[in-house]
């Protein structure tokens, strides 16, 4: 059966550094602490489209800068994958997160009090240079802690506060930017961000007994590339973030301007459609822990809810931008259900394959190479909108993406066992075999 979260804290750990491993309300809490992590991170980085209307309008800007400064984030986000995923095997990845997650609480509240285009251009920037260790700092802890058998509801505990961020940003913060306007929201949050890392500090796990052993092995960045699950792994990551951001970055928007809602009808309905996500992608990690510890396969059963949550993905944004009144919510609200069961998954399975040791070079990969499609996806949907004035083709290209992900996770990644890195070892030949040097 899957290890539930305790809500019944136990003490603070007196040393964190000991070599003993860590008990299980230790790790349960570490989870919790985790996935508000993760709810904090959401909200900043799809912050600037719940107040995209206002600012919009502030600046006098087009649909295609308003992309720009959508997309903006995931440039660095993107670019620094590799080396933050080096760095989280390398170094402690306590520290290396807690770095990360200050830089990006700064650069929230800091953005509240800038003016102009290319000032939040910058902070944009900045935001996902500190963003950049999260997802593999996720995977080292989860990969280095928790047994395979548990990781799916580990990480979909992971995954429901990826969902409640955009959910509380746009409840909280379409209601907050309605009255207040947008610039004390930025400023507010970061402020309160600051908040986590004391809790971290106390909590923070033991660090991983993998850490550094990958500058022992052969394996490298190269070697996970010659691997054919990596590319399946970064294909379905390119599709996810493709169709996340699309709705995360553009959904606020869309719902305000090709639905005419009210800032508040919009945070109600954007809110209900990432809460639905939260629900499916809890139920879907605990769900598929029970059929493997029951028993079942661990590649059928983690490949086929991804392909059912991305084929599932597509069809629903169709259905919903051709539909009209309560259909449309309906169709909302299936799109929820879908993109909690498509994301789930997603870094259960990287886990499996890297193993400990080489799951930080591995996420990085492959947030690396995925955050390709959350880049594009703002930054196309502006464009797009610039030229038809519709959401009919952003809608059909993000739905077009799904599917193709689904075909990565299903077809292309292979059985989900952990990778044999020592066959990438050069083997040293015997001293009696050696060439003399004459």
């Amino acid at each position: 059966m899957g290890t539930p979260v305790h809500t019944d804290f136990p003490s603070p750990p007196e040393a964190t550094h000991s070599p003993r491993p860590p008990s299980q309300s230790h790790l349960n809490v570490v989870l919790v602490l985790l996935a508000i992590s993760v709810l904090i991170n959401y909200i900043d980085r799809s912050n600037l489209s719940i107040a995209a209307p206002l600012l919009k309008d502030e600046l006098g800007i087009s649909a295609s800068q308003l992309g720009t400064l959508l997309s903006a984030f995931f440039w660095t986000y993107a670019l620094m994958q590799m080396p933050a995923g080096w760095l989280v095997d390398r170094f402690d990845v306590r520290w290396i997160f807690a770095i990360g997650f200050f830089l990006w609480s700064a650069a929230t509240a800091v953005t509240g009090y800038l003016h102009g285009f290319a000032a939040l251009l910058t902070i944009r920037v900045i935001l996902g240079l500190g963003e950049s260790v999260a997802f593999p700092s996720y995977s080292k802890v989860l990969g280095s802690h928790f047994k395979e058998q548990n990781r799916g509801f580990a990480n979909s505990v992971l995954m429901t506060g990826l969902a409640l961020g955009p959910a509380f940003g746009m409840l909280v913060g379409g209601s907050a930017v309605a009255k207040f306007g947008w610039r004390p929201f930025f400023i507010a949050l970061g402020l309160l961000g600051f908040l986590w890392l004391p809790l971290w500090y106390v909590w923070r796990p033991p660090r991983p007994a993998s850490c550094g052993q990958t500058d022992k092995q052969a394996a490298g960045y190269l070697e996970i590339l010659r691997e054919r699950s990596a590319w399946g792994t970064c294909i379905g990551q390119a599709s996810i973030n493709y169709f996340l951001y699309f709705l995360v970055t553009w959904l606020p928007f869309y719902l305000v301007r090709g639905r005419q809602f009210s800032l508040t009808q919009m945070a109600r309905v954007g809110a209900f459609v990432f809460l639905m996500s939260a629900i499916s992608a809890m139920a879907t990690g605990k769900i598929s822990d029970r059929w493997i510890q029951a028993g079942a396969s661990p590649t059928s059963v983690r490949k086929g809810w991804m392909a059912l949550g991305h084929i599932g993905i597509g069809i629903s944004l169709v259905a919903a931008v051709l539909s009209q009144g309560w259909l449309f919510l309906s169709m909302l609200a299936l799109t929820g259900v879908f993109l909690g069961i498509s994301v789930c998954g997603s870094w259960a399975i990287s886990q499996m394959l890297a193993g400990p040791s080489m799951v930080g070079r591995w996420v990085g990969v492959q947030n690396f190479l995925g955050n390709v499609g959350g880049a594009v996806a703002p930054a196309l949907t502006g464009f797009l909108l610039d030229r038809t004035g519709s959401f009919y083709w952003p809608f059909l290209i993000t739905a077009i993406a799904a599917w193709i992900g689904a075909v990565g996770w299903y077809f292309v990644v292979g059985p989900l066992d952990e990778v044999d890195w020592g066959k990438y070892s050069k083997p040293v030949l015997p001293a009696s075999a050696q060439p003399s040097r004459t």
